[in-house]
């Protein structure tokens, strides 16, 4: 399915259908330059408007962004920039609002995808079995998946071309949550929550859950929620069979700060400002 044409979630500011920003219109922009106090940031020779970059990541309008600025609230390169004027490069300079990272390259993009079941996670198969290259379309970048789901599980992944923050968010070491919807066999013992958080002892270790709750439950059936940190293979299906309730069907719902929400199988969404902010901040970018 292509996904060209498909209505896009966007950050505030952000225009939807996909349109790139425009940095180098500077008709209304005059005004820019008459406000906000000096500052000690060297301007970038053909640099962009601090305000400019910051409208086209998402963060709000020109206008809002010029009162973010005035307010001490934007840093460039770890530096509070209070000159609505300045210049910046947003190809190689740092932008943080608040203390989050925004995304200012034009040429990154960060999505969300629903997989569906019986599909490979992988963008090429020598075998002809489906790949999430499938669902995306005509798409020109060149999409790396963050970590992997295995082939009957389905639910959130996400992919981007933003290499640095693909590598960390799938590197154990900065344990970015996930969280995944389970149907089990029932009935589910009171218990099991507190021997999930305890441990349980699998043949390449112990598997810890972070947090774990019953939906639902009628009979033989039950659906689970659980949350945990790690990304061995299989883990929450080892660890459900483990104690007695091998998985009938797996569902990611969440990636650290980010939600699959509504995004229906083999469909993709950008990521808003706000997600992409945390999720630089959840592996210390």
């Amino acid at each position: 399915m292509s996904t060209r044409g498909h209505k896009r979630e966007v950050g505030p500011g952000r225009s939807a259908g996909g349109a790139e920003p425009d940095y180098d219109d500077d008709e209304d922009d005059d005004w820019g330059d008459l406000g906000g106090e000096r500052d000690d940031l060297t301007d970038v020779p053909g640099g962009v408007r601090l305000q400019k970059v910051l409208a086209a990541a998402g963060v709000g309008s020109r206008r809002h962004c010029e009162e973010m600025i005035g307010a001490g609230r934007v840093e460039v390169d770890g530096q509070t920039v209070r000159r609505f004027g300045a210049r910046v490069d947003p190809e190689h300079q740092i932008i943080r609002v608040d203390g989050k990272r925004i995304p200012s390259r034009q040429d990154i993009v960060y999505l969300a995808f629903n997989k569906p079941p019986k599909v490979l996670t992988s963008m090429s198969d020598d075998r002809g079995r489906k790949t999430i290259t499938d669902f995306l379309g005509d798409r020109a970048e060149r999409l790396f998946h963050v970590g992997r789901l295995d082939y009957d599980t389905e639910g959130l992944m996400l992919l981007t071309n933003d290499g640095e923050l693909a590598h960390r968010l799938a590197h154990p070491s900065y344990e970015v949550a996930k969280t995944y919807l389970a149907d089990v066999p029932g009935p589910v013992p009171r218990d099991l929550g507190r021997r999930l958080a305890t441990g349980v002892e699998l043949e390449d270790g112990v598997a810890v859950a972070d947090r774990f709750r019953v939906l639902e439950q009628a009979g033989s059936h039950a659906l689970v929620e659980i949350t945990l940190h790690e990304g061995r293979k299989h883990i929450v299906r080892r660890m459900l069979a483990e104690v007695g309730h091998p998985v009938t069907r797996l569902v990611r719902t969440t990636v650290g700060p980010v939600k699959l929400g509504g995004v229906r199988p083999g469909e993709t969404r950008d990521l808003t400002t706000r997600e992409i902010g945390e999720l630089y901040a959840a592996v210390g970018l």
